[in-house]
């Protein structure tokens, strides 16, 4: 009988994480994750590409129809779904540093002042040929200069300094971990960290062979941040336990379920948070999101599940903005309501980050009222300046 290689190389390289699983999901469950009413932090990120397609590139005029057709979507889910706080449900919207073009980011721009999806860095590199340190660093200022100072996205910390953002590894090969292909750089880490980057949202990549051990945290990178794959071991961030090495990693899910059965055995499956249409979309699935205590240590009841989709997979759109995602964050906001076990919050990558820094100095009670905490939005900001400045003139 012959056995496709591939499955032999897949189990290779999630070795890794598989050995540590156990050790991981035996800590959570011993630990557990405190009693009391809980904050459910949602975050989405979106690999944002209206360009994808299945071979090659949508032309221009083609990505404007479909980008278009998207903020039509999150309008519509935006104002039927709302969390405790009255946030509309959005997505963070990490767009591909090398596909850039000034139009749709001017849309993006428009969708983000309605409150419908923050823009955060993208970027496939490397994939024809390693790429290079100063490649790679050009390529991060000029985008990340681009969107603050043409587009007004991305923030400051404290409201002062160089644009900070978030990032998401195309390819999921963050700080060269998938042996050089689709990165090339090892001190990738680093050059986030020079270049402004104060969290990366691109992990669980599983079962992709990029994965590293690391799963369910948020964290600091233990190693140098000039070595390859960095972030393959880290400290978990606590409540009081000083300034974090930015940038910060924040991970999603990454679990077994193990509901399926096959002629009376349980068949397990990968949960990776990832909102597409062959995963379910139902309570069960967020009690395993919820029973990954993805949390700031010693702050049990903020739950963050950073989730993740390709917004612009045609067959995944009902599943991560469309009636299917209505539905079922819709069910997930009701169900809280109705049995008291939490509240929802939906939050923008720069959100997120904002709200583990007022943890991380020993904040407590609603996360909600931390949603700029410390790093500011670049765009509001804007529009408080010449708010502030129309009410000099009128005095």
């Amino acid at each position: 009988m012959q056995v496709n290689s591939n499955f032999f190389s897949q189990i290779r390289h999630s070795l890794p994480w598989l050995v540590r699983y156990p050790l991981v999901r035996t800590k959570t469950l011993l630990g557990g994750n405190g009693d009391g009413k809980k904050h459910l932090i949602f975050s989405i990120a979106n690999h944002f590409e209206p360009a994808w397609k299945e071979s090659g590139l949508h032309d221009i005029d083609t990505q404007h129809r479909r980008l278009d057709e998207w903020c039509l979507m999150a309008r519509k889910i935006g104002e039927e779904v709302r969390d405790v706080d009255g946030t509309k449900f959005r997505h963070t919207n990490f767009y591909p540093a090398e596909q850039y073009d000034r139009g749709l980011l001017d849309t993006m721009a428009d969708l983000q002042r309605e409150g419908l999806g923050e823009v955060e860095v993208h970027l496939h590199h490397g994939v024809d040929k390693p790429d290079t340190e100063e490649n790679l660093r050009n390529q991060l200022v000029d985008f990340r200069d681009r969107l603050a100072e043409d587009h007004k996205c991305l923030s400051l910390m404290d409201g002062k300094g160089s644009p900070m953002y978030a990032f998401v590894h195309g390819n999921w090969t963050l700080g060269n971990s998938a042996d050089g292909y689709a990165c090339g750089v090892d001190n990738e880490l680093q050059i986030l960290q020079e270049t402004g980057c104060y969290a990366d949202m691109t992990l669980p990549s599983a079962p992709d062979r990029s994965q590293v051990p690391m799963l369910n945290s948020i964290y600091e990178c233990a190693f140098s941040l000039d070595e390859r794959a960095a972030h393959r071991k880290g400290h978990r961030l606590k409540v009081n336990g000083g300034q974090p090495k930015l940038p910060v990693i924040v991970t999603g899910p990454l679990m077994f379920d193990w509901t399926d059965r096959t002629r009376g055995l349980p068949l397990p499956k990968l949960e990776n948070g990832e909102l597409a249409h062959f995963r379910p979309m139902d309570i069960p699935r967020v009690r395993r999101w919820m029973r990954a205590n993805v949390t700031v240590k010693n702050r049990p009841d903020w739950i963050f599940i950073k989730l993740h989709c390709h917004g612009f997979f045609d067959h995944d759109q009902d599943a991560c903005i469309g009636d299917g995602a209505k539905r079922f964050f819709s069910e997930i906001i009701e169900y809280g309501q109705k049995t008291g076990e939490y509240d929802v919050h939906f939050t923008s990558a720069r959100e997120t980050f904002n709200i583990i820094m007022a943890a991380i100095d020993g904040n407590s009670g609603s996360p909600g009222q931390f949603r700029d905490y410390r790093l500011k939005s670049i765009m509001k900001n804007q529009v408080s300046s010449e708010s502030n400045s129309e009410t000099s003139s009128a005095d």
